[in-house]
């Protein structure tokens, strides 16, 4: 596979998403498109994700995503990240 400016898109946005998402879970101010609150970086974190997958089916065709190993692998990090994130922050925070 050749580099192209698409598939930098698709991996920026992909990982543009996963800072977001974090500080969306972790009720951390952060800016973002939708604003500092938590529920605007989760929802950010959800265009920038959605803008991917619509640009990995402009390039390639979605029916392509079983077969890109990095692209697959990513977004089962997120989605493993936006189920358990929240519960293992809680696990492992300190009380001071």
């Amino acid at each position: 596979m050749q580099f192209t400016f698409i598939n930098f898109l698709i991996g920026f946005f992909l990982m543009n998403a996963m800072p977001h998402m974090l500080f969306g879970l972790l009720k951390i101010r952060f800016f973002s498109l939708f604003g500092f609150s938590p529920a605007g970086n989760l929802g950010y974190a959800l265009l920038n994700v959605v803008v991917a997958l619509v640009l990995f089916h402009f390039q390639f065709g979605i029916q392509m995503l079983f077969n890109h190993g990095i692209i697959l692998g990513v977004l089962s990090m997120i989605l493993i990240y936006l189920l358990t994130g929240r519960y293992f922050y809680n696990l492992f925070q300190k009380d001071e």
